[in-house]
């Protein structure tokens, strides 16, 4: 581990003292997101403080912190990721009509409005037990995979790329997407706008609106494809499968043939061995629209295979007072706190997790990443969670080559689009968002008004792990009173990989809401802590 930090810390740099027990940074609008000072070696140990607050978090969408708390020894005690925002979608659902509910749900994120957006249109097929036609189902897959072409684009370049194109421990202000297109060129940083503009234009042909989609209907889709629309399309998918592959090409070129780079990610430091869940085809293949949820164990075994609608049969969801965010976990093996392995109940979601449950990927030059992948790693499942972004280039190349597919289908521009209603009642969907398995579950009455929701988001699956992650990377890389702003940042890489959505994720049970409230005086300094 000294070894590892060795590698990018910069000499003779001074170490740091952690914060002061003050209030998170946030309160004080123009401080940097995390405030180090320089250490003073008069300090006698036992005086030096003991807490170091990340607040704000960078790089994700939503608002949450990290506290990390040292022992006498100047060594991590413990790291909470807090999550520290509320977006009560299930409550201010009830009294709606259902149908209305896809028009409403994707406005929980900008960042993954497609993904609530499907999981809800699916629901309500449910709701009202209508089978869509073959080609609303195609239709729906197509803008859909198009969805993931333009997330994962936005999380690998403009989020996860500044960690290993600029540098874990560069400059804060270098580090982002302007300093990424710094170092790869302006060229490749104008391919990335370009092709994500293509997702976003296909995304808008087919849902009326490329951000807040309004085309899913109980039972299919409210218009059809014209020729036209469809030659654009696809000359816009081929276009993204080319993209895609360079991709590959560039995390080949940039992470894996860096020694130090290939050390971090096959290290120690972030590996947790957990349960997997994510969606498989009938051919047990990856699939992001539909099919059966499977669960594998820390060993690779099938542990469980379920239809959605049987999913309170499988998950649970706990609740801790010191975050927004439930804590889903395998009812079977039971809720064993944040600890990781075959007996603990908590399982990890999103792209390495799908990858690791199923057999392979569904398209060729996917199938040939997937299986370049596993070779580096030599065994399977892979549990080193910084492998979440190669496998989320897997899936970028999978998703464009789906899109393709797709839009090539004589089918896709069928007028046969909207199947039978029957009377409503309940209902339950689930996509594969790009971030995780993603559950909209609903309860009508004769009337088709929402009477009560369950939503269970991607982000809240991998909670327990990535607090876990949080807790590990601190402890592996501070050490002896030891902190800079590059080791901080690589404690936030722990939770970067899952590229968590918090707007998305935070429900809580009813009457269970944790509050706390600080009171600081002119001085900046605490008077009066309440908590409920």
């Amino acid at each position: 581990m000294e070894k590892l930090k060795g590698l990018f810390r910069k000499k003779e740099e001074p170490p740091a003292e952690v914060a002061e027990k003050k209030p998170p940074a946030e309160v004080a609008e123009k401080k940097p997101p995390v405030e180090v000072t320089e250490k003073k070696p008069a300090v006698p140990v036992g005086e030096r403080n003991k807490e170091i607050t990340i607040s704000p978090i960078t790089r994700l969408e939503g608002h949450g912190k990290i506290c990390i708390f040292l022992n006498d020894e100047g060594n991590v005690k413990d790291a909470y990721f807090q999550v520290v925002e509320l977006r009560g979608f299930e409550r201010f659902c009830v009294g709606r009509p259902v149908e209305e509910i896809p028009r409403i749900v994707p406005r929980i994120c900008g960042v993954c409005p497609w993904a609530h957006h499907m999981a809800s249109t699916k629901a309500n097929d449910a709701v009202f037990n209508a089978e869509p036609p073959e080609a609303a189902k195609k239709l729906r897959e197509m803008a859909y995979a198009a969805h993931y072409v333009h997330s994962h684009i936005a999380h690998f370049y403009a989020l996860a790329a500044a960690d290993f194109v600029v540098g874990p421990t560069a400059d804060p202000a270098s580090r982002n997407v302007v300093g990424v297109i710094g170092k790869v060129g302006l060229e490749l940083g104008l391919e990335v706008i370009k092709h994500r503009s293509y997702a976003q234009r296909i995304q808008e042909i087919v849902g009326g609106k490329a951000t807040h989609p309004v085309c899913g209907l109980p039972g299919g889709m409210s218009k059809a494809l014209s020729e036209e629309e469809r030659a654009e399309i696809e000359e816009k998918a081929k276009s993204n499968v080319d993209f895609a592959k360079k991709s590959l090409e560039i995390l080949s070129d940039v992470v894996l043939k860096n020694k130090d780079y290939v050390e971090i990610i096959a290290g120690d430091t972030y590996y947790h061995e957990t349960y997997y869940m994510g969606t498989v085809d009938k051919n047990d293949k990856v699939n992001f629209y539909d099919g059966m949820i499977k669960v594998v164990d820390p060993n690779g075994k099938e542990y469980a295979k379920f239809e959605v609608k049987d999913y309170l049969d499988y998950i649970g969801e706990a609740v801790l007072p010191w975050s927004y965010l439930k804590f889903p976990y395998l009812k079977e093996v039971g809720w064993k706190g944040l600890i990781d392995g075959p007996e603990s109940g908590i399982y990890r979601v999103a792209p390495l997790a799908r990858l690791n449950v199923a057999s392979g990927m569904a398209t060729d030059a996917a199938e040939a990443a997937y299986k370049q992948m596993y070779d580096f790693f030599g065994k399977k499942p892979v549990h080193n969670t910084l492998a979440f972004h190669w496998a989320r280039i897997v899936e970028l190349i999978y998703a464009a080559e789906r899109c393709l597919e797709l839009i090539q289908d004589p089918e896709i521009t069928s007028k046969d689009i909207r199947g039978e209603l029957g009377e409503p009642g309940e209902g339950v969907g689930s996509v594969e968002a790009p971030r995780g398995t993603l559950i909209h579950h609903y309860w009508a009455d004769e009337d088709g008004i929402a009477q009560k929701l369950n939503i269970i988001v991607a982000t809240g699956h991998n909670h327990g792990a990535m607090c876990m992650s949080v807790k590990k990377a601190a402890q592996n890389l501070i050490k002896d009173w030891q902190v800079d702003q590059g080791l901080l940042n690589m404690v936030e890489m722990a939770f970067r990989a899952y590229d968590p959505c918090l707007a998305c994720a935070t429900h809580t049970l009813p009457g269970q809401m944790p509050l706390e409230v600080s009171i600081y005086d002119e001085k900046g300094d605490l008077y009066q802590r309440l908590k409920r």
